[in-house]
């Protein structure tokens, strides 16, 4: 199997951020990719809680959610959608919900973002996702024949107690699609997936939004794909990309084998 990792540049036209994201989907399947993975914010980098609101879906309904199923059935991909903002059945702020489908286009998988980016990084670059977004509470393993797909987002990166939950779930595969900025990226990025992949013994692919968006946002980028070993083995700095490599579940199983790490655990 193939796996693959969409790179965007995310605005705030919907309308525009979809085609762009189908068009990457098919060049990926037509690189022969039997998962893809679309980042963060996919189908809108807002810049107000307005916006959100505005095109915010209902649990299985809505047009984002239809033209996934769509584009999934049609090139028979398996896909995770990055997140999209999805209304809430108990409070006024939205879930950041990443959804996935499979390749008959059927929605098997929903998980809402647990770990909220609140952070003040200095010179101005300030987040509080807490205001307009309500955490996740479940974690979420997906079954696929090729292997079970651990879910993520962005910020929960930086918690390894959660991909271990993934990983005691049966994950192979863990997803992390995200919007990184550009200080904590070039600082941290690299080195935090290839640790959960490292630690878990698991391929992980990492779509990230890169560029300028409006409101003056930055995102840093360089999306990839890291073997069970540690190893980069596909990445894109900049630019929307399609970033694609094979996936050997008999190499994952070799080496858990070599290096039983997940065997030796004593918590």
């Amino acid at each position: 199997m193939r796996l693959a990792a969409i790179q965007m540049n995310s605005g705030d036209d919907v309308g525009a951020n979809l085609a762009t994201a189908s068009a990457l989907l098919e060049a990926a399947a037509g690189q022969g990719a039997t998962l893809a993975l679309l980042p963060e914010n996919f189908a809108l980098m807002a810049t107000t809680q307005a916006q959100r609101l505005a095109h915010a879906e209902s649990d299985g309904d809505g047009p984002i959610q239809a033209l996934l199923a769509e584009t999934s059935r049609r090139l028979g991909l398996w896909v995770v959608a990055g997140t999209i903002p999805m209304r809430s059945v108990s409070s006024r702020r939205l879930r950041a919900a990443c959804l996935v489908f499979d390749d008959r286009g059927l929605r098997v998988a929903r998980y809402d973002k647990m770990h909220l980016f609140d952070v003040d990084l200095g010179g101005g670059e300030r987040y509080q996702e807490s205001a307009a977004f309500e955490p996740g509470d479940a974690v979420a393993v997906v079954d696929a024949p090729f292997g079970r797909i651990g879910l993520s987002v962005c910020y929960d990166l930086r918690f390894p107690e959660l991909f271990r939950r993934l990983v005691e779930g049966g994950a192979t595969i863990l997803t992390v699609p995200a919007a990184f900025t550009v200080p904590t990226g070039a600082a941290h990025w690299e080195p935090l997936l290839r640790a959960r992949a490292i630690e878990n013994g698991c391929y992980v692919v990492a779509a990230g939004q890169e560029g300028r968006h409006p409101g003056g946002r930055v995102t840093y980028g360089h999306s990839m794909i890291i073997d069970p070993w540690g190893r980069v083995i596909a990445a894109e700095a900049s630019g929307a990309a399609v970033v694609s490599a094979p996936c050997e579940p008999g190499y994952l199983e070799k080496v858990r084998a070599q290096l039983p790490s997940l065997q030796h655990r004593r918590f």
